[in-house]
């Protein structure tokens, strides 16, 4: 099957998801954590409900998909993420040693996938997982976009 058409409909579970957050009142980002081209693994943001500030869409994915797996290990996973993961979600994508990022929406002012630094891509650390951006970018910002007007 096509890659582009792969990483667009595991994208838009991941968008559902992070309109999820955004009805909730949560800042509109979603995850999803694939493996054998099936999720294993889903999230969104949800430091508010939680009063954790490590429960990013991204972190809840992994660890819903570690559990999944019975490791903390995702050697061979793809992580998809509406929105540019910041330096703590990097963090955890490399830990867990997922193969493969792709997001949405660049962040201009937290991303570290490549827009303010690129730590997932970065050689001086033992693991690093490939990086595609922009699918289905658009729609990502939209929602992110509409969700911050509605707070002003």
């Amino acid at each position: 099957m096509d890659t582009v058409k792969v990483d667009q409909r595991f994208m838009t579970r991941a968008l559902a998801l992070a309109k999820n957050a955004g009805d909730s009142g949560e800042v509109p980002v979603g995850a999803v954590v694939v493996l054998n081209n099936e999720i294993i693994g889903e999230g969104h943001n949800q430091p508010v409900a939680c009063h954790d500030p490590t429960a990013h869409a991204e972190i809840v994915a992994i660890r819903n998909a570690c559990e999944a797996v019975n490791n903390y290990r995702l050697n061979g996973a793809t992580l998809y993420v509406t929105l540019e993961p910041c330096i703590m979600c990097a963090g955890a994508i490399l830990t867990s040693r997922i193969d493969r990022l792709v997001f949405g929406a660049r962040d201009e002012r937290f991303g570290a996938a490549g827009t303010q630094v690129n730590l997932v891509e970065s050689t001086f650390l033992n693991h690093q997982a490939t990086v595609t951006a922009g699918v289905l970018e658009s729609v990502s910002k939209v929602l992110l976009q509409e969700f911050f007007e509605s707070k002003r």
